[in-house]
């Protein structure tokens, strides 16, 4: 039985609310809530992925405020978004800890930050049913007692007289201005971000600081008329409000009492303490803003968060040991960040000790395996495990059911929520759908059914002892789902191209891109790009046609030879790349049929010991690192030897996929090699994979000339008897003496970097083991042959959620720049790379770093040294002993130290594009804004090739850049070297990305055994018309820019599904929200040729006031209707014809002017389809 519960979120009932109740019927936690019913504290012993759930379902059972308290910044941001997920994100208030140099004179402004931590401080106060969530070291700030008031907001309402209802100080309109000022905000003329106001007669504009978006305030005289949401660039209005509650934006008050009561504090010390007499002087200059550091020394009476937590509130406390570590750490940092200032540390922050969480009632959560504590209730939490197979989901779901499960599986998107119903019909499983139920107080959820919710749950988990279970259509991401996500958006896998590059139309041949040019076709405008080809030949090309035209690349970056339209040119060309491919394609599936023949090691489930140590890494998994690791671990438990590839970006979490691999393998007792191409990556590796690994009694060792010989030896002995579980090594592993007791699993980490003779080993080792292969710099031919299905990859695109992009400046080496640059970094305590490439003049450089910052304690480090020596220098650096490392590209790989985050690389020129991409990623590996500098001579002249890779590196600084770097790349080398001398003449014909496709189209057809097919190409999106009269393009003003014209062109021209097309649209809402009726009717025209697509609808089209759809299969009911209305059914063609004036009621037949006939063909034609399956 299925029952649906449609649009619960924010009505009467939400699905958390039947959560809890069903969590409560269930026992499971009795013990627990009766002692915080009694408002005693309490102990719960759950998995961290469950933690946020209980906190909800306890919060709607009893709502309450509710601090929760955890280990660190990250933690709470996790936990924060989690229970919101369940409970509301406005009923979650974050409580942040400050950001940078707590002693810095010069921070920054941070309106939004204190306009958060204040606004989460005054809903504890005034005991608001809210939940709080601050980790352990925000907990340390001195603050403002209560009483200060400081917290109080300005509360603004709709119909508010103020001559009449005075709001403090404020007692009419000109007052406002006076009093936000005094609250931190800068009256700025306009808005300039958080924290700004303006007034221009009677219009108050303000940015509050606890807001993410700017409020408009019309006034009449002294009465409020209107409050809304507004864009300040056009003003125009988002949604009107009712009231605002507009927060301070500074943790003190900065009036005449509170100065003199600092300069009296301050004047003491002053006289003998150098920062403590630019404190003072900071205070006495009114041009200047008060630095956040003065804090406690204008405030009255200091506290600390937990006086601010009444006694009714519940303070939940998550793993208290990990608590006091986070403050301590924190601490630590802020005694180094405190020498040389003199500024007492205790001034600004309690000690750890001190911690105060409140004297109210506590909720505590800790590990199941947490030693020596006294649990109150126990909660075993198990994974859904049902990703990357529809089959294991379905029977996942009918099991939990039929053992009297209460199952919720959350659906959000409509098109999802109704073929699962239909595919649960088709298995038999009995459903009962209830509808209209918005609302509805006597909504339960049902004991031994499947309850699917609308409502998104960010991650699913079964709660054996309460006899429920969670399942999220996110638990089902697996490869399927990560192969079509990078299959959708064609642009991260082809080369970019815009105006004046040369590009290959399939069907026409190599073209020089002139424009994009518009067009008036019986009176629809519509835009085209203008392709111009020997001769002087040219050919428009709609905009749709796009996911047929392909940037040119040859083999060695030239210019191409134009091809002459109503030639035989190109269909020789195309032949004769045909046969090639198709010779590559057979070469290519013999090797991988060979390996899905034989017979590999099939692993078992996962283990509890593989559940906690998946539990123990701190950070949240991005979606692409689940559906890899869902890959990975579907991958090993079959009968087949793996072979994946793991494309990712420097940082992106990698190694953690990695590492649970390795530990999936120990645990059936199978050995694991970890091979590196460097030996400080794999002194990296070995540190990391034994850190996580030695709780649960797996041994790791490693190969590299850091060990000496005898560890070496003693290591390589117990590979061989089966003590050792996992060895890391670089190509040291490939030799002879390396032999393993039961080798299961081999992880390959950059397999680029590995020679020739190498390759060929470990080209032999994938037919008879599992091999896991990572890469962050990949080649766009070996993703061609993973998206194809030669090679099985998963792509992990998203970066980690707090990641900032480095911000790079490449330019000539300048003294004064590369001062500044490592000064700056020394200020917050930061530590720098200074990379060198050359040996023999490695001390120049030292020289050069000591000139520019004379106090940085300088280390260095190259592949000459003897291994003591560079052990030793990597440890101090790793330690913090060291400001500046000067290194050669020895620290390209393997050293992650999150408190490095500027690099600065001298003679930037002779380096590779790729080998400076993975040296950027050295630095930015947390939350912290890191920089990179690319420098060169200047008194040199640079090639051109070395020019393009600089201006590449400066124009792909965002996040994820990797794979476009990579194409770059290959764009300026030359892409012959891919597929080898033989197929560069045919690739050189053709272009590399059209050579690609094809090569893809031939692989599928050799595992199809269609070896006779003349098909080159897959079908494409362009091959479905669409003729719907309208202005379709994006209009000039709107996207001004031509390559960003052509970019969004080519998505929507490759958006093969509704959703994809939504993501497309979604994303320029983002960017460009004021959207204009030609571009949307453009986004309209691309559903209807995604759904046309899905549905296997060939031709739509509008001609002599008549709609034509074929082929289309109707029933007998809806033909019969058609005839009723003037239409016409051709069964025998699949060919339906209906008169325009059915759809468009009192419309012109052919306006184009008329915006709503692509919506109500659209709307007409599903509406067919969803007839049919009632």
């Amino acid at each position: 039985m299925l029952v649906c519960y449609e649009c619960l979120k924010g009505k009467a009932i939400m699905l958390i609310d039947l959560l809890s109740a069903t969590l409560k019927k269930s026992h499971a936690v009795d013990q627990a809530w009766q002692k915080m019913d009694n408002r005693t504290d309490a102990v719960i012993g759950v998995a961290s992925s469950a933690r946020p759930f209980l906190v909800a379902a306890r919060f709607v059972e009893d709502p309450r405020a509710t601090l929760v308290v955890t280990a660190g910044e990250d933690a709470a941001d996790t936990f924060a978004r989690t229970v919101g997920a369940f409970v509301g994100e406005e009923r979650v208030l974050r409580f942040v800890d400050y950001e940078g140099n707590p002693f810095s004179l010069d921070a920054p402004m941070q309106p939004r930050l204190h306009g958060s931590r204040l606004e989460a401080l005054w809903a504890l106060q005034n005991k608001k049913p809210v939940i709080v969530v601050a980790s352990a070291r925000a907990l340390l700030r001195k603050i403002a007692s209560p009483k200060s008031d400081i917290a109080h907001p300005l509360v603004l309402k709709q119909g508010i007289d103020l001559s009449e209802h005075a709001l403090g100080a404020v007692s009419c309109f000109e007052d406002l201005a006076e009093a936000l000022v005094a609250m931190g905000y800068d009256n700025a003329g306009q808005l300039d971000g958080p924290g700004t106001f303006c007034v221009q007669g009677g219009t108050l504009d303000i940015f509050p600081g606890n807001l993410s978006y700017p409020i408009r305030c019309d006034f009449f005289g002294d009465e409020l008329d209107e409050i809304r949401r507004f864009l300040p660039s056009t003003g125009q209005t988002i949604s009107s409000l009712d009231e605002v509650e507009i927060f301070p934006v500074r943790e003190f008050r900065s009036d005449i009492s509170s100065i003199r009561r600092a300069q009296r504090h301050l004047a003491k010390r002053a006289a003998t303490n150098k920062e403590m007499r630019e404190l003072l002087e900071r205070l006495e200059d009114d041009s200047k803003e008060i630095p956040d550091v003065l804090t406690s020394y204008l405030l009255e009476e200091v506290t600390t968060v937990g006086s601010y937590v009444p006694q009714e509130a519940l303070t939940v406390l998550i793993e208290p040991r990990s608590l006091f570590d986070d403050a301590q750490h924190a601490l630590d940092s802020y005694v180094k960040m405190a020498q040389g200032t003199s500024i007492p540390v205790q001034d600004l922050f309690t000690s750890a000790t001190e911690l105060n969480f409140g004297t109210n009632p506590r909720a505590t959560y800790v590990s199941i395996m947490r030693v020596g504590v006294q649990l109150d209730s126990e909660l075993v939490v198990k994974r859904v495990e049902v990703a990357g197979d529809p089959e294991k989901l379905y029977g996942r779901l009918r099991s939990l059911a039929e053992t009297g499960f209460t199952v919720v599986f959350s659906v959000p998107h409509f098109r999802a929520r109704q073929e699962i119903k239909f595919s649960l019909v088709d298995l038999g499983i009995p459903i009962n759908e209830v509808l209209d139920v918005v609302g509805d107080e006597t909504a339960k959820l049902r004991r031994g059914q499947v309850n699917i919710v609308d409502v998104d749950i960010p991650l699913g988990m079964i709660f054996p002892a309460a006899k429920m279970a969670l399942v999220s259509l996110a638990d089902t991401q697996g490869s399927m789902a990560t192969r079509k996500r990078s299959r959708v958006d064609v642009t991260e896998i082809t080369f970019p191209y815009k105006p004046g590059d040369y590009v290959v139309h399939a069907a026409h041949g190599v073209a020089f891109f002139r424009d994009i040019v518009r067009q008036d076709v019986s009176g629809s405008e519509r835009d085209y790009l203008l392709l111009e080809y020997a001769e002087g030949d040219k050919l428009y090309v709609p905009v749709e046609q796009l996911d047929r035209v392909t940037r040119y690349v040859g083999p060695e970056g030239s210019s191409p030879r134009l091809t002459r339209l109503n030639t035989s040119d190109w269909s020789r060309a195309l032949t004769k790349a045909r046969k090639a491919t198709k010779k590559l394609a057979f070469d290519l599936v013999d090797v991988y049929t060979r390996r899905a023949a034989t017979q590999g090691y099939r692993y078992g489930e996962d283990t509890l010991a593989q559940r906690e140590m998946e539990e123990s890494f701190p950070y949240q998994e991005t979606p692409d690192q689940l559906a890899a690791i869902a890959d990975i671990k579907a991958d090993m438990q079959s009968p087949h030897p793996m072979d994946r590839l793991v494309c990712g970006d420097v940082g992106f979490g990698k190694t953690e996929v990695a590492l649970r691999a390795a530990f999936k393998a120990t645990q059936d007792n199978k050995q694991v090699m970890v091979l590196c191409p460097t030996t400080i990556l794999a002194q990296q590796h070995y540190a990391t994979f034994s850190e996580r690994f030695e709780p649960y009694d797996v041994r790791v060792e490693v190969l590299s000339r850091f060990r000496t010989p005898a560890q070496q030896k003693t290591a390589l002995e117990d590979f061989a008897s089966g003590k050792v579980a996992v060895l890391v090594g670089t190509h040291r592993l490939l030799s002879r003496d390396v032999n393993p007791h039961d080798l299961g699993l081999v992880i390959i980490d950059e397999e680029q970097r590995f020679g020739v003779g190498h390759k060929e080993q470990l080209k032999n080792m994938r037919e008879s083991i599992d091999v896991l292969t990572l890469s962050a710099t990949p080649i766009p031919r070996t993703m061609q042959m993973g998206l194809s299905g030669v090679r099985d990859m998963s792509l992990i695109l998203t970066p980690p959620d707090d990641r900032r992009p480095v911000k790079v400046h490449v330019g000539e080496w300048d003294p004064d720049l590369v001062s500044d640059a490592i000064r700056r970094e020394l200020e917050r305590r930061g530590q720098v790379y200074y990379v060198s490439n050359r040996v023999r003049s490695i001390d120049e450089a030292v020289q050069r770093v000591h000139a520019a910052a004379g106090e940085a304690r300088v280390g260095v480090a190259h592949g000459k040294m003897t291994k003591e020596q560079l052990e030793h220098v990597m440890e101090d650096f790793s330690a913090g002993e060291l400001d500046v490392l000067v290194a050669t590209t020895i620290i390209e790989s393997g050293i992650d130290n999150p408190h490095t985050n500027t690099l600065i690389i001298e003679d930037s020129q002779r380096l590779g594009l790729a080998q400076m991409y993975q040296l950027k990623g050295r630095v930015g590996r947390s939350s912290t804004q890191a920089y990179a500098y690319f420098l060169f001579p200047d008194n040199i002249t640079m090639t051109e090739e070395a020019m393009a890779r600089l201006t590449a590196l400066n124009e792909h600084t965002e996040l994820g850049s990797g794979m476009r770097v990579a194409m770059r790349d290959l764009e300026i080398r030359g892409a012959g070297s891919l597929l080898g001398a033989e197929q560069s003449g045919n690739m050189s014909a053709v272009g590399f990305d059209l050579f690609a496709q094809m090569l893809a189209t031939a692989v599928n057809m050799t595992r199809e055994g269609n070896t006779n097919s003349t098909e080159y190409l897959p079908p494409a999106l362009s091959d479905i018309v669409i003729n719907i009269p309208g202005h379709t393009y994006f209009p000039e003003e709107y996207l001004p820019d031509a390559d960003e014209r052509v970019l969004y062109y080519r998505k929507i021209a490759s958006a093969d599904t509704l959703e994809a097309v939504e993501d497309i649209y979604q994303e320029l809402v983002q960017k460009h929200p004021e959207i204009p009726q030609a571009a949307l009717n453009q986004i309209e025209k691309a559903r209807l040729k995604a759904f046309a697509n899905e549905h296997g609808i060939r031709l739509i089209s509008v001609t002599g006031g008549k709609l034509i759809v074929e082929p289309i299969s109707l029933s007998k009911a809806q033909a019969s209707s058609l005839r009723r209305k003037a239409g016409r059914y051709l069964a025998d063609k699949k060919k339906m014809t209906v008169p325009l004036r059915v759809l468009v009621p009192r419309q012109g037949e052919d306006n184009p002017d008329d915006a709503g006939t692509l919506s109500q063909v659209f709307a007409y034609i599903q509406g067919l389809f969803e007839e049919q399956k009632k």
